[in-house]
């Protein structure tokens, strides 16, 4: 049995609440490509992507079985989810391509900011206006743009950040489609889309980790740490959160890409961004969901 929002009924775990798993899926949208930074020095960039996208897909395909919803999608439910997997697959090629030129801070402060437009389109009270605003100001003072060293780097950076406006978008479209339908086994199409998509442009990449168990282990885990778990706590979360407040919590990323950027990478911030980090921790704190939050 499930609710309109394809998730089980909420006695099952009334006691999580949905910035719960927003928060496990902050840690892990970062911790992920953390660790893929670190196997770049043994495949590919693109190589690397496509193991994180393929080895999403077979666990979907395993876990969720997807396609066995496809004949009770709608014309119009079908396109989105070809839309999300195309957007799946560019979004996580262009993010490895930025991260393997600018530390993971900067990326994540880049991704947030298409993230404002969502969350402004959806303020309805002043806290919110301040949330914002701190929010803002954080990820500017983590932002320290200079196109003179890595013009690319911040190309890729930037249709990342495009690009994931638009999953957060189509997310929370399938998050809600109603009707009986799990947004976790349209997610697990999409992803299937997302890898043969993929497939023709980076397998070759990928091509050198087909001769390392060890290589191809990491990969795998790089997908379930990266598409899995924060793509499925995502869903459950964006069920029960209206888009904007969703959009507005994740401006927490950007902080949560510094920590990771340090602990895993050694990234060490300056002053500059640690001021960010607190700017942005604010606005989170600030920031309140409207009563109606819970309606979609």
């Amino acid at each position: 049995m499930t609710t309109p929002s394809g998730l089980a009924p909420r006695r099952t775990a009334p006691w999580v609440p949905a910035p719960a798993y927003f928060g496990i899926s902050a840690i892990f949208h970062y911790l992920g490509p953390a660790f893929a930074v670190l196997l770049f020095a043994r495949v590919d960039v693109l190589g690397v992507a496509w193991l994180r996208i393929a080895s999403a897909a077979v666990m979907f395909a395993v876990w969720r079985r997807p396609w066995r919803l496809i004949r009770r999608l709608k014309p119009e439910q079908r396109w989105v989810l070809l839309g999300l997997g195309v957007v799946l697959a560019a979004m996580n090629a262009t993010f490895y391509l930025a991260i393997a030129r600018l530390p993971l801070a900067t990326v994540g402060a880049i991704e947030f900011l298409g993230t404002i437009v969502l969350a402004a389109i959806g303020v309805r009270n002043g806290r919110n206006v301040i949330a914002l605003v701190l929010a803002v100001g954080g990820v500017v003072a983590l932002t320290d743009i200079q196109l003179a060293g890595e013009p690319f780097g911040f190309v890729f950076a930037f249709v990342n950040c495009a690009l994931f406006m638009l999953y957060v978008v189509l997310g929370h479209r399938i998050a809600n489609t109603g009707a009986g339908l799990s947004g976790i086994d349209q997610l697990g199409a999409a992803m299937l889309i997302a890898a043969v998509v993929a497939t023709p442009l980076c397998i070759g990449a990928a091509a050198p980790a087909f001769t390392s168990p060890a290589a191809l282990l990491a990969g795998a885990s790089v997908g379930i740490c990266s598409s899995v778990i924060p793509y499925v706590t995502d869903q459950l979360a964006m069920a029960r959160l209206r888009r904007d407040t969703f959009a507005l919590m994740l401006s927490i990323l950007p902080a949560v890409a510094t920590v990771i950027g340090i602990v895993v990478l050694t990234q060490v911030p300056t002053i500059q961004e640690l001021t960010g980090i607190a700017l942005i921790a604010g606005g989170v704190s600030v920031h309140k969901e409207p009563r109606e939050s819970k309606e979609n």
